[in-house]
């Protein structure tokens, strides 16, 4: 039963997963290809459209995947899954922290989840440029591709843009439509 098998699955990564959507970002993808909900393409467009939609990036991959497979009550069940276990230990964690926040064990608990959260999150980061800049593997035909350059050429763009800190949505309105110009002036298959 997908519904079951989404709600599942969407619980488990809710569960263990540390530092928010983006170090969620592995466990989405490792879980949506070994089911077969998708291709690493789709995924990547869904990461692109997660971070470019209103609200939090799991629950945004959450909800896209579970409409793509079961549609409405797919994306309640997605949804609700990946929700569900930051509810509930939050709520157990408000009750307990203020007890324990100057805990030697918890801060060394959060001192050792801060690298790993990191190392996710780089990992996803990895996984995603190689999808998008490597789409068909690393040969020697890439870099000969107008689509690697325009995509080198937009990613340097919204890095540079980023870091005089120019408002994301700005960066998002912008990379969206340098991408809708490449793709009718180049025909680049996307």
């Amino acid at each position: 039963m997908i519904f079951l098998d989404l709600f599942w699955t969407f619980f488990k990564i809710g569960l263990f997963t540390f530092g928010g959507g983006y170090a969620m970002l592995p466990l989405i993808q490792t879980a949506v290809l070994e089911h077969g909900w998708m291709e690493q393409e789709m995924l990547v467009n869904f990461v692109a459209v997660s971070e470019s939609t209103p609200g939090p990036f799991a629950i945004n991959m959450a909800t896209f995947v579970g409409s793509t497979m079961g549609g409405f009550w797919g994306a309640l069940c997605a949804t609700l899954g990946v929700v569900l276990p930051s509810f509930l230990i939050i709520l157990l964690i408000a009750r307990c922290f203020s007890k324990f926040r100057s805990s030697r064990p918890v801060r060394g608990i959060l001192f050792g989840l801060k690298p790993a959260v990191v190392g996710m999150i780089g990992a996803a980061l990895l996984s995603v440029a190689a999808t998008v800049f490597f789409p068909d593997g690393l040969s020697w035909a890439v870099f000969t591709s107008p689509r690697f350059y325009v995509c080198l050429g937009i990613c340097a763009l919204m890095v540079v843009l980023a870091v005089r800190k120019i408002h994301p949505i700005a960066i998002i309105v912008l990379s969206a439509l340098l991408g809708i110009a490449a793709g009718y002036t180049l025909h680049l298959p996307m």
